[in-house]
């Protein structure tokens, strides 16, 4: 009993020695959507997607009119080769479509790949942040997967790693 006694006193010892978790919490919301490289990618990218939407509008516009010149043309053949002009046409009408599918596409693509690096960096620096503060669990939370349903807002790091964040970036630039 006394063996007992002195295994429990010596638990106790020891988790009173424990040093207290430290936790903080995140909205990764605010965080991602106000970090100003994630802001800066969507600014590239809208350029980008108006200027191919121009070009593509411009193409678009220039296949219209050799459509109609190609009809007239038609109007005055035969019907074999009325035909071979009005296919000759749907092939072209394909391999555009297929062009623009495919830059639209790559554009696409291009975005998310920046997007995902952007959020990589985020994680990576709330990792490091954590690391060097003390953090024992820094926790993300958003409108979509609220993870924290409550926390005291001395514990909430959103602004204070958003701050850093675009600190750290302005320096990058």
């Amino acid at each position: 009993m006394r063996n007992v006694f002195y295994v429990l006193l010596a638990m106790l010892v020891l988790a009173s020695c424990q040093k207290p978790n430290k936790i903080g919490f995140i909205d990764n919301g605010t965080v991602i959507n106000d970090y100003q490289e994630k802001k800066d990618i969507e600014a590239k990218y809208q350029a980008k997607e108006e200027k191919f939407r121009k070009r593509a509008d411009s193409i678009g516009q220039s296949f219209q009119a050799e459509v109609q010149e190609t009809q007239k043309e038609a109007q005055r053949s035969s019907q074999k080769k009325q035909q071979e002009l009005m296919s000759g046409l749907q092939q072209k009408q394909q391999q555009l479509q297929q062009q623009m599918q495919i830059e639209n596409q790559q554009l696409t693509q291009e975005f998310q790949t920046e997007i995902d690096s952007a959020i990589v960096k985020v994680k990576d620096f709330v990792k490091d942040y954590g690391k060097k503060n003390g953090y024992t669990y820094i926790l993300g939370t958003s409108d979509a997967a609220a993870t924290v349903l409550y926390g005291e807002e001395q514990h909430d790091l959103t602004q204070t790693i958003l701050d850093a964040l675009n600190a750290g970036y302005k320096k990058e630039e």
